[in-house]
């Protein structure tokens, strides 16, 4: 197969499951295509409807992103809303802030902290739908969706932890789910954020990628070529466009594939999802994300250490880092002040119990 059906491969292992046992189970573009979400931005179409108060916040990054954050400050049941703990939520690769919000409220993570007395906070990275403004750049421009997890790190959540931390006065809890857990660790790696946050819960910690089992994953690390981003041509993958769908299909129609198991074969068996709340998912997700995240991702797994992204030559990373290959994300020195919570389960094929165990050595 060519690096291009190979990014693509890599590009689902690295979202969800659950979307891809909804379009294995479907099996057809059109179904992507007609699951459009309401124009209602994020209060009105899922938060006030169920009873809580919803603020929308814009907050701009030092690289001239600009970012929609919001804020659930207090339960059902109101009260005063002063001095609650802020709490973070910061959403994996190819989602947004909507994931936290799409179950009902006894099971969804934002409404359940808001009913326990937290100031819940929910952030939607770059490039996805509620996040798509730059101060000069349009998304129809490469330059655009020039970055990486690197940017991520090095922007997006300095930008919406200091903003929380100046609205509220206070530290804050972190809540990151996949590469939202990468990013984070990357930042406290090198100093960042750790005079702002409070503790840090990290779902199924992303880092080192070495002992992915899912055999897709594994062949699309090993079939990288440094070459893969400019040979492709575009800046942003978007699942829901022709490409993503494509892919679908063409995955579907491989000689001994089970489309009704996809989900497994790419992150082990889930015990609690159906159609029905996979075709509510897919209202909103999956999420428009930078090839460049996407090629970074595969870099990790065939180098298996945790870099800054390698531009393709010596030359590029030289101009990019004042050196030769891009400089390395080194967890032993995140200080062993800031309390980790990591949760992961021994059967996910993607962060895998024996790459979590490298990452926890570390610390």
């Amino acid at each position: 197969m060519g690096f291009r059906c190979w990014l693509l491969v890599i590009t689902f292992v690295l979202s969800m499951g659950f979307h891809c046992e909804l379009a294995g189970a479907h099996g057809r573009r059109q179904l992507l295509q007609s699951l459009e979400p309401p124009d209602d931005g994020v209060c009105t179409a899922v938060v006030s409807p169920q009873g809580y108060e919803c603020q929308e916040y814009e907050v701009k990054t030092q690289d001239g992103y600009i970012l929609t954050m919001h804020r659930i400050p207090q339960g059902r049941g109101g009260g005063s809303a002063g001095k609650r703990q802020p709490v973070l939520l910061q959403h994996g690769v190819l989602m947004d802030g909507m994931t936290w919000l799409l179950n009902p409220p006894q099971q969804s993570l934002a409404f359940v902290l808001a009913d326990n007395g937290f100031d819940v906070w929910i952030t939607h990275g770059r490039g996805t739908r509620w996040s798509r403004r730059h101060e000069s750049l349009d998304t129809s421009n490469p330059a655009y969706w020039a970055w990486s997890w690197d940017e991520l790190a090095s922007f997006d959540l300095p930008a919406t932890v200091g903003f929380v931390f100046r609205k509220t006065g206070q530290k804050l809890h972190y809540v990151g789910h996949s590469m939202g857990t990468l990013t984070a660790l990357s930042a406290f790696s090198e100093g960042k954020l750790v005079d702002k946050i409070k503790s840090a819960a990290l779902l199924t910690p992303v880092a080192y990628l070495t002992y992915m089992t899912t055999p897709m994953g594994r062949a699309a690390g090993s079939a990288f070529s440094g070459e893969m981003l400019g040979a492709l041509g575009v800046g942003e993958f978007d699942p829901k466009g022709a490409v993503g769908t494509n892919y679908l299909e063409f995955v579907c129609a491989m000689p001994g594939v089970n489309c009704y198991d996809l989900m497994a074969s790419f992150t082990g068996p889930n015990c609690c999802l159906n159609y029905s709340t996979v075709d509510m998912y897919l209202k909103y997700e999956l999420q428009p994300t930078s090839v460049r995240t996407l090629v970074h991702f595969l870099q990790t797994i065939r180098s298996g250490v945790i870099t800054k992204y390698d531009h393709g030559s010596s030359m590029a990373n030289m101009v990019a880092y004042g050196q030769s290959s891009p400089p390395e994300y080194h967890m032993p020195n995140i200080p062993h002040h800031l309390p980790l919570l990591l949760s992961y389960g021994g059967g996910d094929r993607l962060s895998d119990v024996k790459d979590v165990q490298l990452l926890l050595k570390d610390l």
